[in-house]
């Protein structure tokens, strides 16, 4: 299994990289978006996929991208928070950032150099062979990155 930013509800204060940028957006600790466009995917339905792909013959040997859909921008994910959350999302951000400026804050803040590499691209992938081959139907972006805020929210982990 080869999934691309892994979403959905947490457990505890233990969680992936990419719940972190929701985490973060939460907590108002950015003050933009950066333009990133990549695609994301529900650790649920990463967790049906490996089960279908170990039940199903048709998956020795096969690789399997797992992903929920069309790559989506960070202001994406930003604007289903906020349109979702009300309230809760008001130190969540509603613009997106100049890659000039993202370039500038670099030089004095090396958590920012590390996203210098995927400003501007478009990370696109694929779920038809996982569709067609295991009959794998993941949930949508929107459903994984609700399911990420509540939780975070519902854990108390948003300051």
């Amino acid at each position: 299994m080869n999934p691309t930013g892994v979403l959905g509800p947490v457990l505890s204060a233990d969680y992936t990289h990419s719940i972190q940028i929701i985490h973060r957006m939460l907590n108002g600790e950015l003050a933009g978006c950066p333009k990133i466009i990549s695609g994301y995917v529900d650790v649920r339905d990463v967790a049906s996929l490996h089960l279908n792909a170990m039940t199903s013959p048709k998956a020795n040997g096969e690789r399997f991208i797992a992903v929920a859909g069309e790559s989506i921008s960070l202001l994406d994910i930003a604007n289903i928070i906020r349109a979702r959350l009300g309230k809760q999302a008001d130190k969540v951000p509603t613009r997106e950032l100049p890659n000039w400026l993202i370039r500038i804050v670099s030089w004095f803040n090396p958590e920012v150099r590390l996203i210098l590499p995927h400003l501007g691209l478009v990370k696109r992938a694929s779920n038809e062979k996982a569709r067609h081959l295991l009959n794998w139907q993941p949930r949508s972006n929107k459903e994984a990155i609700v399911a990420s805020a509540e939780s975070l929210i519902r854990l108390q982990l948003v300051k």
